[in-house]
């Protein structure tokens, strides 16, 4: 059986980077001689297979041809007679479109070695105008790859252009561009993903929320960087120095969303955005189908980003109602997250990159004390009903105002 390593494990090994998974391709085979030979069949749109023991992915080559729009829109042909410069040639870009034999020679038909040394993407062929899922991969890569310096071919980028304009991206169904963009967000730059989507037309379509940020002034006095957009991606980016955890990253990005509503008469003010912001993202998240777990947590920042910078200003009472909202005295709780999203939307400034944010362990401490009150005396009063919650929580504001008291002392 004739295999050759292919896409994601020769490109990253080329680059001297951890390869996690590894992809083959086989030659001069059909689905029943690979299954004769131990193989298991998983592939439901072309024939892939398990290896028996490593059970890494081996797909027979194969060649395809557009049918209809979309990314779905393709016949796909794998036979014996496929060659391994034909299965390449239906890639994406050449820097993935790259074999190593078993023995380790490289068979490179399209230049992707070159433009590897050049930190290039190039499409392979025009037939990267069929599949609008690879604008979304490009951009993916960019996220992963912009530390090294890569950029987008002319070419590659005037028939990403191209694609959008004739409308391929209005295909991509919601289940695939949350996977991509899932994806992205786990990247070291997520915000090349979307600086890629913008440059190319495509932002306006699939994050229209985003989008509407960009050339939409704030105060320079607290926003040097003046652009709601560019404040955004710089929270998305500062939010990667700060967790990996991909909720909190996501609430950065979508925090400031109901600034595009804003009035031009109050402009560079945006009074009451936070709130405005809500229903954007709940649309936005319902479009996208979002998971519950990261859509409650951006709903959260959203609405309340405001009241942790804020957190010394507020009332107790105040605080106890927010850190219930947040669901914060639940043993499971995602106020660390909320934390770290909200120091994101500080930090993601010009020249604020590494100011101080001590407003994170204050609210973080009041939540501790709020969180550990003795409840015994309230549930052995014998008091009833919404009496009990009442007093539980007139505990956690004494706790809160004491807490703030020792302090300051």
């Amino acid at each position: 059986m004739e295999t050759y390593l292919v896409g994601g494990a020769v490109r990253d090994k080329l680059l001297n980077r951890i390869v996690t998974e590894r992809d083959w391709v086989v030659l001069g085979q059909t689905p029943e001689s690979m299954q004769a030979l131990g193989f298991q069949a998983v592939g439901k749109d072309f024939p892939v297979f398990l290896h028996p023991k490593t059970k890494e992915e081996y797909a027979l080559a194969r060649t395809e041809r557009k049918t209809a729009k979309g990314y779905k829109g393709f016949s796909v042909y794998a036979a014996p007679d496929v060659t391994l410069k034909q299965d390449l040639l239906r890639r994406d870009l050449t820097i993935n479109a790259i074999a190593m034999s078993e023995t380790g020679d490289i068979i490179d038909p399209y230049g992707g070695v070159a433009d590897l040394e050049k930190r290039i993407f190039r499409h392979v062929s025009p037939a990267f105008a069929e599949d609008p899922v690879r604008i979304l991969r490009l951009a993916r890569f960019a996220a992963r790859y912009a530390p090294l310096g890569f950029t987008i071919a002319k070419q590659t980028r005037e028939l990403m252009n191209d694609m959008v304009n004739a409308g391929e991206v209005d295909a991509l169904v919601p289940e695939r561009i949350w996977t991509e963009m899932h994806k992205a967000l786990g990247e070291s730059k997520p915000s090349a993903f979307f600086y890629t989507l913008r440059d190319c037309g495509a932002m306006e379509k699939i994050f229209p929320e985003i989008d509407a940020l960009f050339g939409i002034e704030q105060p320079a006095k607290y926003h040097p960087e003046i652009d709601c957009g560019v404040h955004t991606m710089m929270v998305l980016d500062r939010s990667v120095t700060l967790t990996d955890k991909l909720e909190a990253r996501f609430a950065a990005l979508v925090h400031d969303v109901g600034k595009a509503l804003s009035l031009k008469n109050d402009l560079p003010h945006h009074h009451g955005h936070e709130l405005k912001g809500v229903p954007i993202v709940e649309k936005m998240c319902n479009r996208l189908r979002v998971p519950n777990n990261f859509k409650t947590l951006a709903l959260h920042v959203t609405q309340y980003h405001t009241h942790c910078h804020r957190v010394n200003e507020l009332r107790a009472t105040t605080l106890v109602d927010l850190l219930q909202t947040l669901g914060a005295f639940k043993e499971q709780n995602r106020l660390q997250e909320f934390v770290i999203a909200c120091e994101s939307d500080m930090r993601g400034r010009l020249t604020f990159e590494n100011a101080p944010y001590p407003q994170a362990e204050m609210l973080l401490r009041l939540a501790s004390a709020a969180a550990n009150i003795d409840t015994s005396i309230v549930l052995n009063s014998g008091l009833q009903g919404a009496k009990i919650g009442e007093a539980i929580r007139r505990l956690r504001i004494q706790a809160i105002a004491e807490c703030r008291l020792s302090n300051q002392v």
